[in-house]
């Protein structure tokens, strides 16, 4: 294949499971589960065969444990050939995200011309592991020959030998700042003096623009899922339409008890839940007469202080915004993941600061105010839930569902990453109707 910089990069179609919260419970369907499901449909709808894809990059963290690189074991079991190569990428709460730039990346480059990208987290599934204690005794039990030396090493068993590990705690910890992911948002709570009242108004919007973007029919992107006794999932059932300032305020604060702010309401939910993207080259396109949705135009990537990481959203954004010589009003629509909701309403308040903006994003004053109807306008990680691997992906997908509903323009994809780092996508609507309207 002749390498072209630059060349024009298309998502074509896209499509997710449902996110299904995590309730204390291993879930029905593992992080492999989940894509294959999320992709199949997506695969069988589209007219080109499964040969032509160049790769398939998937992005998660805690696959089951028989997934090892889940990527490729998820290409597999769609059926796409062997010949077609397949990867896992990690960025943290990014990694779905990440898979989609990669893909941006290879295709623009002229390295590929078709690639399947996504992300999926069966966070329910997050292993519980024994602590080194115990595996350092079953070394020894394994090694006992004779039954005595067998019994001697049972005598040693303790209660300190059964206390687990969960992944999942850890995995949301910062171990180089020593705070978890709820801690670093109370950090931002404080720095931009965000109130309980502001973070529980915030999180009950995300639960009504949900449930009225479901009964509008505006999550078509979602894909039935079948467990094996039978039961389907048909939408994200974390939402609380119900949700009410009365009902958050109830909730006591799950990070900071005595002080704090960041309630398990105004947070995103744990949850398991897979999407995919579609990319494809302009040879693609006209090869296999594919539909053209959006564009990938820029993506980035920033690090940041790994104690205020849900900042990181503007830390990515602002470099676009500055490259493609862009103000707010410029972007018709933005996704930012909620992580938190304080996270979400610091990353607002940072951009119209001209303090913050000087110090930190080497800008000469405040961007200004992103509007509160063109940011999360069907809800977000506080409703539809967060599994974190995959989060990235969903949010690409649905904003360029946004701007095809709204006949816009410009939109603008975000998110936070724990360890301090935050990306950004920026994509255009490619379809005929938006083409149409801007020649005029």
């Amino acid at each position: 294949m002749d390498k072209e910089c630059d060349r024009k990069v298309y998502i074509v179609d896209g499509s997710r499971t449902p996110q299904l919260k995590s309730r204390g419970k291993v879930g029905p369907f593992t992080a492999g589960d989940l894509a294959v499901a999320a992709a199949r449909p997506l695969l069988l709808r589209n007219n080109f065969p499964l040969d032509a894809l160049d790769e398939v990059i998937l992005g998660c963290m805690m696959p089951g444990e028989r997934e090892a690189n889940v990527g490729r074991v998820v290409s597999l079991r769609l059926g796409i050939p062997q010949s077609v190569p397949a990867w896992t990428v990690q960025r943290n709460c990014a990694s779905g995200m990440q898979s989609v730039d990669s893909a941006y990346r290879n295709i623009r480059n002229g390295d590929a011309n078709l690639i399947l990208a996504g992300g999926t987290e069966s966070m329910s599934h997050a292993p519980v592991m024994f602590n080194h204690i115990m595996v350092n005794w079953l070394g020894d039990f394994m090694r006992a020959r004779t039954l005595l030396q067998k019994l001697q090493a049972i005598a040693k068993l303790r209660g300190r030998h059964f206390k687990p590990v969960i992944a999942l705690l850890l995995g949301l910890t910062d171990d180089t700042v020593g705070l978890n992911m709820g801690e670093t948002a109370e950090i931002i709570a404080n720095k931009f003096n965000i109130s309980r009242r502001e973070m529980d108004e915030y999180a009950m919007a995300s639960h009504h623009r949900l449930a009225a973007a479901a009964k509008a029919g505006y999550l078509e992107e979602i894909e039935v899922l079948y467990d094996g006794k039978g039961k389907y999932y048909d939408h994200d059932d974390g939402v609380r339409p119900d949700s009410t300032l009365e009902s958050l305020g109830k909730l006591r604060p799950a990070f900071d008890r005595k002080y704090g702010k960041v309630t398990a309401g105004n947070s995103a939910q744990i949850t398991d839940g897979a999407s995919w993207l579609l990319l494809a080259s302009e040879d693609a396109v006209n090869e296999y007469n594919l539909p053209v949705l959006a564009s990938i135009v820029d993506t980035q990537w920033a690090g940041l202080d790994p104690a205020v990481m849900g900042m990181g959203p503007v830390h990515a954004m602002t470099p676009i915004m500055q490259r493609h010589q862009l103000s707010i009003d410029d972007i018709d629509y933005w996704e930012i993941n909620e992580a938190f909701a304080t996270q979400v309403l610091g990353c607002i308040k940072a951009w119209q600061q001209d303090d913050y903006c000087r110090e930190n994003l080497n800008l000469d004053k405040a961007m200004g105010e992103i509007p509160h109807d063109k940011l999360n306008i069907d809800g977000g990680g506080v409703s539809l839930g967060h599994p974190v691997w995959a989060s990235g992906a969903r949010i690409i997908l649905h904003l360029f569902k946004v701007l095809q509903r709204n006949n816009a323009s410009q939109g603008m994809a975000s998110l936070c990453i724990g360890g301090g780092q935050g990306g950004a996508v920026f994509i255009k609507n490619e379809s005929p109707a938006i083409n149409d309207s801007e020649a005029a």
